[in-house]
């Protein structure tokens, strides 16, 4: 009995032992080595059970006249410290005297998770691409780190009386909005592929792009036989990681509508600064030619004016002869209205946008309103003529909301398909309440 307590007392040192952390693919065959042999203590301490129920029925037999009662030994399994509910099942109940029936039974499981992190360890060394690909993730930001730094690139002080620095805010800002695009194309893959793969290899590749530099072991397997994962001293299923792209898909999209907004203050602010700089250069222009007036000069202009004055004795004719041109410019006046009208409509548009998703979660008649005012701010902006004053602000503003038109699609698609499984959900529910009455 000696040697077996023995054994238990290391338990909890074999057990955390019992992960494949995947990375490097050197450390997988060192992991490899440990799993084998925290096995075969396993198996040794299996030994140690059996031959105690053969002494315990040797002794029994022996005694076979006396009441048999509590013959069946028991232990303590050590306490392991805090352990995470996620794999709370996986070391069983710490300080909690267990049968030596129940221990033998948890010995079969540990030995066979084993076996299970050996044969996932060896397919993936067997694929090349695969074990690259997982190097590659290694050298990149997780997804909560890459969104964290871009979330902070975009906690920006707008300089409003600097041209420089506002031009280099609105670089910043453009980059980020690029950087936070690239982010949900790479979440969409993960969402994917740990969704809808049907090889746990593809579904590792999903997890390892999520986690990048972080890391990750795969640690147990839940009641569901779900896969956990840890990372940074987290436990997560696999759903967990799903919940958890929807969560940064929604955030990006909140981000990328706030740098929309901080580039127009941005821009707004480079063209009011641009407007003051023309018009002090324009004062500082009148003041050096205003004392420069001579006799001469006013003489000259009297002389101008009475030509002008003859010119109008043939007023009828020439008005006559340019009045086609005075159509054209007529209509460029109206064409002009209409566009700095539709432009002004579009922004408002696109700020009642951004204003409807602020502060996610929404339901999803709240996404398709926000939208519906981004399609109709590009319907606008995009009927707006290139020989128009306002055309190339429109056509910058036009490719910054296409984005928040993709994103927000992007988020529409998301909840219906939420809200299709919910009902799908609830209307399995209903059928399975009914026959159960029946």
């Amino acid at each position: 009995m000696a040697n077996l307590e023995v054994l238990v007392n290391e338990l909890p040192t074999l057990i955390q032992s019992l992960k494949l952390t995947i990375g490097d693919s050197n450390q997988i065959t060192e992991q490899i080595i440990l799993i084998n042999n925290a096995q075969e203590q396993l198996r040794n301490l299996k030994k140690l059970i059996a031959q105690e129920f053969k002494f315990d029925h040797i002794k029994n037999s022996a005694i076979a006249t006396l009441p048999r009662i509590g013959t069946v030994a028991s232990l303590f399994i050590p306490s392991v410290g805090l352990v995470d509910p996620a794999i709370a099942e996986k070391f069983g109940h710490s300080e909690t005297q267990i049968s030596l029936t129940d221990l033998q039974s948890k010995i079969d499981a540990w030995i066979e998770w084993g076996y299970f992190l050996q044969a996932i360890a060896a397919d993936i060394l067997s694929d090349v691409q695969l074990v690259n690909q997982l190097n590659s993730d290694i050298n990149h930001f997780s997804i909560t780190a890459n969104f964290q730094v871009i979330a902070e690139s975009l906690n920006i002080n707008l300089g409003f009386s600097n041209f420089n620095i506002l031009e280099r805010q609105i670089q910043t800002i453009n980059n980020s909005q690029n950087e936070l695009l690239q982010l949900q194309q790479k979440l969409n893959y993960i969402f994917d592929t740990i969704k809808n793969s049907h090889s746990l290899l593809n579904i590792l590749l999903g997890v390892s792009a999520f986690y990048g530099k972080s890391g990750f072991a795969l640690e147990w397997l839940d009641d569901d036989h779900e896969l956990i994962i840890s990372s940074d001293g987290k436990f997560q299923e696999l759903t967990d990681i799903l919940n958890d792209c929807d969560f940064f898909q929604e955030q990006i999209t909140v981000l990328i509508i706030q740098a929309d907004t901080l580039r127009e203050q941005a821009e707004e602010a480079l063209k009011k600064l641009d407007q003051e700089s023309n018009k002090e250069a324009i004062i500082s222009q009148k003041l050096e030619i205003v004392p420069k007036f001579s006799t001469q000069k006013i003489v000259r202009s009297a002389l101008i004016i009475a030509s002008s004055l003859l010119i109008l004795d043939f007023g009828g004719w020439k008005i006559k002869e340019q009045s086609p041109q005075l159509q054209q410019i007529n209509l460029s006046l109206t064409q002009e209205g209409s566009a700095i009208a539709n432009f002004k409509s579009a922004q408002k548009l696109g700020m009642e946008a951004a204003s409807l998703v602020q502060n996610p979660p929404h339901p999803l008649q709240v996404w398709q309103q926000a939208q519906n005012k981004w399609h109709q701010a590009i319907i606008l902006l995009d009927s707006i003529p290139n020989e128009t004053s306002v055309s190339e602000q429109a056509k910058k503003k036009l490719a910054y909301y296409r984005i928040n038109y993709k994103s927000i699609s992007q988020r529409v698609l998301i909840e219906k398909k939420a809200l299709a499984n919910l009902e799908s959900a609830q209307k399995l529910a209903i059928e399975a309440n009914f026959f159960v009455q029946i």
